[in-house]
């Protein structure tokens, strides 16, 4: 089918199933109405599941609770199930594919959540189960909620962006563990066979310490004991400061690139009168929702583009973006200006 050739009905019926589902990150009424309503429903589901602990509530209002899970499950399921069926609708070259593409949406970490959301009730009839533990197992449902909010895909972003420092971070934190607690076993195992009886029991004894918890249930009582917990607690607070910093920095590593991807935006909307058209503006709420920007960071960098030059003033050609890159782009370096 060319791009000229009108879309078919099953087409047209998938595409508005795609739309509505928010997956083009779209700000209409319709498809807020839907994220709405999924967010309401999830954040019920685990205050019910909660409240279902609670043995007198759940022996007097249980059919209830049943009846709820029961409605939540049909939505979740119906939710998934249309996601999986508009999968060749995404912009992706790899999901266009109507069997590999969906195959590839179904190992994405949002349908993976998608699914862990239903699955412990229909695993239920096939595999005998603790009903306490699948009560507890609805609490998952939660994990939905990362498709509705940008603080939580900020988060991934950067856990993606510094997964190799936080790795070695992490790795570095493991030897550390693996080396004082040997270390403990030695030196403490004498005096206190029962307490530190092995390495794995000693490895209780480090991350307690090095995440500055101190239970209270192991203390050493040698002198060299206690010289390698005062060592281990202020190895354990650099670790963790290390760990804050990679992530601290990822954060603002990410919060660059999405105002960048803002302004670039913005740029991209501005006429050659320097104003944007109400329809791109309408278009640049919603990219700054789907980015996670504030208010004020938005406006902002359109005050910034507005007041900003459009034209080069030497050669008076137009200029794409407001800063040095686009001045050089017209006078590269060994040209002065204006020559």
């Amino acid at each position: 089918m060319t791009a000229h050739q009108p879309l078919s009905p099953y087409r047209r019926l998938r595409r508005a199933a795609y739309h509505i589902l928010g997956e083009e990150g779209h700000n209409e009424a319709l498809v807020r109405l839907v994220d709405y309503t999924l967010m309401a429903l999830i954040t019920i589901n685990c205050l019910f599941t909660i409240l279902e602990s609670v043995e007198p509530l759940a022996d007097s209002h249980g059919h209830i609770f049943r009846a709820f899970d029961y409605f939540s499950v049909l939505i979740f399921s119906l939710e998934y199930l249309l996601r999986l069926w508009a999968v060749p609708e995404r912009n992706q070259p790899r999901f266009r594919h109507p069997l590999l593409g969906r195959l590839r949406h179904i190992a994405t970490p949002m349908a993976l959540i998608d699914l862990v959301a239903v699955l412990p009730f229909y695993l239920a009839f096939f595999v005998p189960m603790d009903l306490r533990a699948m009560r507890v197992l609805r609490l998952l449902r939660i994990f939905k909620l990362t498709r509705y909010s940008q603080a939580m895909t900020i988060v991934i972003d950067v856990l993606r962006s510094e997964a190799k420092a936080v790795g070695a971070v992490l790795f570095v934190f493991a030897v550390i563990i693996v080396f004082i607690s040997s270390l403990m076993y030695l030196v403490e195992h004498g005096a206190q066979p029962h307490t530190f009886s092995n390495i794995p029991a000693a490895m209780w004894w480090v991350v307690v310490t090095m995440t500055t918890v101190g239970y209270g249930d192991m203390v050493p009582i040698t002198l060299l004991g206690r010289v390698v917990g005062a060592l281990t607690a202020i190895t354990g607070l650099g670790m963790i400061a290390l760990l804050a910093g990679v992530l601290a920095s990822g954060f603002s590593e990410q919060l660059r690139i999405r105002r960048e991807q803002y302004q670039d935006q913005v740029e991209q909307a501005l006429t050659e009168s320097g104003q944007i058209p109400r329809r791109a503006r309408r278009r640049l709420e919603e990219v700054r929702q789907h980015l996670g920007l504030t208010h004020e960071e938005a406006a902002l960098i359109l005050e910034h583009a507005a007041h900003a030059p459009t034209h080069c003033p030497h050669c008076g050609g137009r200029l794409r973006a407001p800063d040095a890159a686009a001045s050089e782009k017209h006078h590269p370096q060994g040209a002065a200006p204006g020559v």
